[in-house]
């Protein structure tokens, strides 16, 4: 089904840059996009880029105690630590990542000064936080006491098992058009909940989290980012645009891809997507998978459709 804008592409032909959407567009998955895309609205209406959209945006939801799966409050790995994981793709190619990291509330942020202050693209763990504080980030303690009580009852059984569409392992990737008809993105989360220590997930990993190709699109991951590494899904979904797919075909057979290689039944993944002449498309493995979608500031949430 095709969303709103949404027209077919010329196959294997780039973009004309006449066409571009310049209204200002933002995608943000589940229903905490609501406010980085008001964010992210409110800047690009000040002269701001897609870049300072996604960055700022996402950056308000990682400073919200009360969420589970990001920034500060975010759920902790197996031994009480919490760990974050983010990374930023702007127009121009460029990207920067961090992964494993602690005590640092604004993980996207420091994304995009690896992005911009070094000729590196992904720093980890210890490394992370020191270039982090080296460039003025306070230390701040992740571990809320909502988080902490969760670990704790979680060590009662020490399971591990996650839930399809539950804040224990789900991201805010972020990506947006800005009104000189750039893209960017960012996607930023605590990861899984109660991992083994030194886990990283998809989101802080050009290619599977997210991506962005300033001539044809950009796209951003959510759920379980194993699944999301072991088939490079954000690139393959810009890549399919590229080859003259809508964004919506696109996020389908990403989704399909994941379906045909490994088994399903307690595993979510869904994908967001646009182009840039202001075409979106959305898809997940299971129902449940929302996202908001923001036109000239006009935000709607969605719920995306679904392969079973």
């Amino acid at each position: 089904m095709l969303h709103a804008f949404e027209h077919a592409a010329t196959p294997g032909s780039p973009l004309d840059s006449g066409t571009r959407f310049k209204e200002g567009h933002m995608l943000a998955t589940w229903n905490h996009g609501l406010v980085s895309n008001a964010e992210g609205w409110r800047l690009m209406q000040q002269g701001g880029t897609a870049l300072d959209a996604v960055v700022e945006g996402t950056a308000l939801v990682e400073s919200d105690p009360n969420g589970a799966s990001v920034g500060l409050g975010g759920r902790p790995d197996r031994s009480g630590k919490v760990t974050l994981d983010a990374c930023v793709m702007g127009p121009d190619g460029n990207a920067g990542g961090v992964c494993f990291m602690e005590d640092i509330e604004h993980p996207v942020k420091v994304a995009r000064a690896v992005m911009e202050e070094t000729p590196h693209v992904l720093l980890a763990g210890e490394g992370a936080r020191e270039f982090a504080i080296s460039r003025g980030f306070k230390t701040t303690n992740l571990l809320t006491e909502d988080s902490r009580k969760a670990w704790e009852d979680w060590k009662q059984s020490a399971e591990y098992k996650p839930i399809i569409n539950v804040e224990n392992h789900d991201t805010i990737g972020m990506i947006a058009q800005d009104l000189e008809g750039n893209l960017a993105g960012a996607c930023t989360t605590s990861g899984l909940a109660f991992k083994l220590r030194g886990r990283v997930g998809d989101s802080p990993i050009i290619g599977a989290g997210l991506f962005v190709d300033n001539e044809f699109g950009a796209c951003t991951a959510t759920g379980l980012g194993e699944a999301v590494m072991r088939t490079v899904g954000s690139f393959l979904v810009v890549e399919l645009i590229r080859q003259g797919q809508t964004p919506q075909e696109a996020c389908e057979e990403a989704v399909r891809r994941i379906a045909s290689a490994m088994p399903t039944d307690d595993l979510q993944v869904g994908y967001l997507a646009m182009d840039t002449r202001g075409n979106a498309g959305a898809f997940a493995i299971h129902p449940g998978f929302n996202y908001v979608r923001t036109i000239a500031g006009s935000a709607t949430l969605v719920d995306g459709t679904a392969l079973r």
